[in-house]
């Protein structure tokens, strides 16, 4: 799940709401940076800080939710159709790429989905997050990893000004996040002879969306 699907249930508490956010925060400022939940659970536990345990408790939902998406059937069929849909545009057998984009791309275009069913989504999304002070996320972040960073708080900061949720909805500004996120983790861009991929993957999450998010909705905050 992404961001939006992981928090759009949650914008009434914008801390827990952060914190559902922070493990894809971390894997964009530092992937050595991790939240686990052995390390988070006995701090929510223990802690008396109300603003750490709503923190905590948004990470854990993180990891509840991943959990249940991707056991469940129809993210593992999507997922194979559009890593499917890639190979044709990918045929070597060494090339991680179909793999890597049919699984994010499902995750990408939930969020545009939901955002595109509720146009209030996105502005209120980030209005929550616009709540939330960055230092205090971080600094939370240290309390309970293993590792410290002192990037996060600038991260959250850029998040909220470049609003990149927004550019889901249109197949040419996806490719371009989609080309990004593969030259982060050092892989080659996508060609433009994938935008018939990335269109017949959002018309099949119109379709199944609903199915997708029925795997998580269920879940409650962690206590």
């Amino acid at each position: 799940m992404n961001y939006l699907a992981h928090g759009y249930r949650f914008l009434d508490d914008p801390l827990f709401l952060a914190g559902t956010a922070v493990p894809d925060w971390l894997s964009v400022v530092n992937r050595r940076v991790r939240v686990r939940r052995r390390l988070v659970e006995p701090v929510v536990a223990a802690t008396q800080d109300d603003h750490l345990r709503r923190i905590g408790r948004g990470i854990l939902q993180h990891h509840h939710d991943d959990d249940l998406f991707h056991r469940c059937e129809v993210f593992q069929r999507l997922e194979a159709e559009f890593s499917a849909a890639f190979r044709r545009h990918m045929p070597d057998r060494y090339d991680h790429r179909p793999a890597f984009l049919g699984h994010i791309l499902v995750e990408l275009l939930l969020d545009a989905t939901l955002a595109e069913r509720d146009p209030t989504l996105l502005n209120r999304f980030y209005a929550a997050m616009a709540r939330v002070n960055a230092q205090l996320v971080e600094d939370a972040v240290n309390h309970m990893a293993a590792r410290s960073t002192d990037q996060l708080a600038w991260f959250i900061e850029r998040f909220r000004q470049e609003r990149f949720l927004e550019d889901y909805a249109n197949n040419t500004t996806l490719a371009l996040r989609l080309n990004q996120v593969l030259k982060r983790v050092r892989l080659e861009p996508m060609s433009d002879q994938v935008m018939d991929v990335l269109e017949f993957a959002r018309r099949r999450l119109h379709s199944t969306a609903d199915l997708l998010l029925s795997a998580v909705e269920s879940v409650q905050r962690p206590s």
